[in-house]
């Protein structure tokens, strides 16, 4: 590639880098650009997280076999490059000489590989920040000269630069959105939460100087509905509040529980679960107790967390009231809310239940499996 072509290329991706905020949506254009302009066939990126999990964030014209049921060779176990991306042994732009995930294919025989058999992988990175790996990849080739690995990596750290920008946006949106949900629940609680508050004593108070039954019995409802109004909005400012979303598991739900009067024995055999599972245990954890508190007329929750073989575990237990298992939807109490939120992790909540004999919410996720390791010597 003459230098002329080279500095038309940098400043091409460039450009394009700076104008997208969607990180997605970036990877995805860039991809197909820099295919365009290097005259290369088929190309991927992994995104690597701080689990040292990986996903394929963009890809474009795969071969038959590695787009088969939906590209799910590609998003699943490991290969030399995911390791040594995650490993931090891949420093530079490097020719992967034999593509475990296209011999895989070929082992299996799951479709054409188009004559792909090598790729090259760059890793895209900030100085020591590893965001992911930029693979590119064409039928017949199977060498990348010194010339074409210095410009992927050039490119490459455009991609790295313009994941940092997006990253810090996001971050400071996330800060933006915080102050404003803090900002909104002062002012709940200085203003909505004191009214409700003086209605409730008022009504108490105006009852006891009164004698007609009628009238103490509509200060008995203003006065319990704005007791329960209360006891709605004390709620939703400690979830508008941001203090509680730096709190580990425990401490939220267990504060939680606190929230709403009830008392709770926390048990947890885990010391660290990922953070993606934590939010969701947390999510759905909230919607069993507030169900317990609208529905369950318990005095005890018992909530534990665990891991049992290849899952881990959430299950919050009360001795309430209970309900008939038959005579309630499966859409009622909230259920489908957190089945909902139990299936976006590819998980699955049952809830049991017996009249006077209290109910449980049991949420069962499979652990995502570990990356294969490699001893092997890769050139």
């Amino acid at each position: 590639m003459e230098r002329n072509e080279e500095l038309f290329l940098i400043k091409s991706i460039a450009e394009m880098l700076n104008k997208e905020t969607n990180m997605e949506v970036m990877l995805q254009q860039v991809l197909k650009r820099i295919l365009e302009l290097t005259n290369l066939k088929t190309g991927w990126i992994f995104l690597f997280d701080e689990e040292k999990e990986y996903q394929l964030a963009a890809h474009a014209y795969l071969p038959e076999a590695l787009e088969l049921k939906g590209r799910k060779y590609m998003c699943e176990g490991s290969c030399r490059c995911i390791h040594r991306g995650l490993t931090g042994n891949l420093k530079k732009a490097t020719n992967m000489i034999d593509c475990e995930r296209i011999e895989r294919s070929i082992k299996e025989k799951r479709g054409n590989t188009e004559g792909i058999k090598l790729h090259a992988s760059v890793p895209i990175k900030l100085g020591e920040v590893m965001f992911g790996l930029l693979n590119v990849a064409s039928p017949g080739k199977l060498n990348f000269d010194d010339d074409e690995l210095h410009i992927l990596e050039s490119i490459a750290y455009q991609i790295g630069t313009a994941c940092e920008r997006i990253r810090l946006s996001e971050q400071e949106r996330s800060m933006l959105v915080l102050e404003e949900r803090n900002r909104l629940a002062r002012d709940l609680h200085d203003s909505v939460n004191q009214h409700l508050f003086s209605i409730m004593y008022t009504a108490r108070g105006t009852k006891s100087i009164s004698e007609n039954q009628t009238i103490t019995n509509s200060l008995d409802e203003i006065y319990y509905s704005s007791k329960d109004a209360l006891a709605e909005m004390k709620d939703l400012i400690w979830q508008l509040s941001s203090d509680h979303i730096k709190e580990g598991l425990k401490i939220r739900l267990v504060n939680y529980c606190k929230t709403l009067d009830l008392s709770v024995s926390y048990e947890c055999l885990e010391n660290k679960i990922p953070d993606y599972l934590e939010t969701a245990f947390w999510k759905i954890g909230r919607e069993a107790l507030n169900n317990i508190n609208k529905h369950a007329e318990s005095s005890k929750v018992i909530i534990h967390v665990g891991k049992i073989e290849s899952f881990f575990t959430l299950k919050i237990e009360d001795n309430g009231c209970g309900f008939n298992m038959n005579e309630v939807s499966n859409s009622g109490f909230g259920l489908t809310s957190m089945r909902e939120r139990a299936k976006l992790i590819n998980g699955n909540c049952l809830v049991t239940s017996e009249p006077n004999k209290g109910t449980v919410v049991y949420v069962k996720v499979p652990i995502r499996k570990e990356r294969k390791e490699y001893n092997e010597s890769i050139n």
